[in-house]
């Protein structure tokens, strides 16, 4: 299992934001290659076994927990789409697909400066999916 910590989304991802697109394409940017970084230094081995161990195009587990900065109301949909650029950091991390992410979303308690954690954790066969289902739940 792998376990990502990244800072809160920039408030311009949100789709509620309204940013010019130039605006939105820089800090999507910005989010993507963060993510990607912090991803390389949370990897228990080195990048190239990382990779092999997601290698192929099973699912992969990923549960994502936002801890946002304060207690204002915050819908789940607005977050998830704010944090689009990062999980497409991750992806290119480990060069794997999104689309091979089963995700699991959680908002925990507020703490300052706010965070998002991501787990990981690749499904290597129909046996080992429940066995991890079991573990999640």
């Amino acid at each position: 299992m792998v376990k990502v910590s990244l800072p809160w989304p920039d408030t311009g991802l949100s789709p509620n934001a309204r940013l010019h697109w130039s605006k939105v394409a820089t800090l999507k940017g910005k989010a993507k290659v963060d993510a990607m970084y912090l991803t390389y230094e949370a990897l228990p081995c080195g990048v190239k076994e990382a990779r092999q161990h997601f290698a192929g195009d099973g699912p992969i587990i990923y549960q994502v927990t936002f801890y946002p900065p304060d207690k204002r109301h915050r819908d789940d949909d607005n977050m998830i789409a704010s944090f689009k650029a990062a999980r497409d950091g991750i992806a290119a991390a480990l060069a794997v697909n999104d689309r091979r992410f089963r995700a699991e979303y959680r908002i925990a308690e507020p703490c300052k400066p706010g965070r998002v954690d991501v787990c990981l954790s690749p499904i290597s066969s129909p046996r080992s999916a429940l066995a991890n289902a079991a573990d999640i739940g």
